[in-house]
């Protein structure tokens, strides 16, 4: 299998790093976090200028790539940068719901808007005490009319607060805990009955606690099959976990580079730090951690496109048990190497360790993945 990237995907690289390098410094950042959108709206307006907003939807708008390797070539990048804006909850997650599961007509209104970075949507899906388990949905649709009423709670809707639109995932028959019986329906954030409640993560990006009571929508606001939308969100979330495996790729190197950047010009007993044996060793078990991760992020990005469930949600966890505990190493040794300067504001450093940290613990940290692995072998 070649593993280099085409003159297409080299040309986008290179392209989304000349403008996160130009547009997006430690500083612009912080005013980006301090607005009340909690980030640039003229960035997220020149990522659809750049064409990286269209990307995943080549067979529904004017664009030459869509691969999982072609968000993995972003979200590294995006990952370097620390960049905020809301890529992977509007594109990745819920452009991709719409893009595999949506109706003609859902496709048509909602993916150019998304693309053109007019209109913003989040994944309302985990619920209150149920962690990690997909298939735990207690929030109901009930028949009503031609239409549904929802009632629910849903928590920790990454992106929730800015979102024009929700994905709901609401259970239209079955038990709590069914694979059987969910379904997905789009809801206008401002829709009366929904109320959102923001507020900051650890990682400096939004999330929030959205509650709906007697939603009235639609039947042509339900996305895919009804009963069936289980498999859905589950592909949805195993694109996204690969997408933030590459994301840790991209923040674990830039550690790398500043904190080797860091040994060279820190001094002790009248040299430098890095000429110390024992901190080469460990600056090279980071950058070998590094690349290991990388393969990783690969194989994930390989596999998250395709059709077969079980070799997929394989692939996807090994992947992020590994890409979590190697960021978990080289964020923890990028601090130390850093001294007291790895935990200050003021550097990057402490910016790209609780970033790492947030990416581990979302869709799964790496022990749960690591046990999915584990029990999957047992009964191979």
């Amino acid at each position: 299998m070649n593993f280099d990237y085409d003159e297409e995907q080299l040309a986008l690289q290179e392209t989304l790093r000349r403008f996160i390098n130009r547009e997006y410094g430690l500083e612009k950042r912080r005013t980006f976090i301090a607005s009340a959108d909690g980030f640039s709206r003229s960035v997220w307006s020149k990522f659809a200028d750049l064409g990286i907003l269209a990307m995943p939807f080549p067979g529904h708008l004017d664009s030459a790539c869509g691969t999982a390797i072609d968000t993995m070539i972003v979200m590294e990048i995006l990952g370097r940068g620390l960049v905020v804006e809301p890529y992977l909850t509007t594109i990745v997650l819920c452009g991709g719901l719409i893009r595999d599961a949506g109706s003609d007509l859902q496709q048509r209104a909602l993916l150019p808007s998304i693309a053109a970075g007019a209109l913003l949507m989040a994944l309302a899906h985990h619920e209150p005490g149920t962690r990690y388990e997909s298939n735990h949905v207690a929030t109901t649709a009930r028949r009503a009319g031609s239409g549904y009423v929802i009632d629910g709670a849903k928590t920790v809707v990454l992106g929730g607060d800015t979102a024009d639109k929700l994905i709901v995932s609401a259970r239209t028959s079955g038990d709590v805990r069914d694979d059987a019986g969910i379904s997905l329906f789009i809801v206008d954030a401002k829709a009366p009955g929904v109320r959102v409640i923001g507020y900051p993560t650890q990682d400096d990006r939004r999330a929030a606690e959205v509650e709906i009571a007697e939603v009235q929508v639609e039947a042509d606001a339900r996305v895919g099959e009804g009963d069936r939308a289980l498999p859905i969100v589950e592909r949805a979330i195993d694109r996204s976990i690969a997408a933030l495996c590459a994301e840790a790729v991209g923040i674990m190197s830039a550690l790398n580079e500043a904190t080797l950047e860091y040994l060279k010009v820190r001094k002790q007993f009248g040299q430098p730090i890095g000429s110390f044996q024992a901190l080469q060793h460990r600056m090279v078990d980071m950058v070998v951690a590094t690349e290991q991760a990388r393969s990783m992020a690969t194989l994930a990005a390989v596999r998250a496109d395709s059709d077969d469930a079980a070799e997929r949600r394989l692939a996807i966890s090994a992947a992020k048990a590994h890409v979590g505990q190697a960021s978990r190493r080289v964020g923890q040794e990028a601090v130390q190497l850093h001294g007291g300067m790895g935990v200050v504001d003021a550097l990057g450093v402490s910016h790209y360790f609780k970033r790492l940290t947030m990416i581990n613990a979302t869709f799964g940290d790496a022990d749960h993945h690591l046990g999915y692995v584990s029990d999957r072998m047992l009964v191979a």
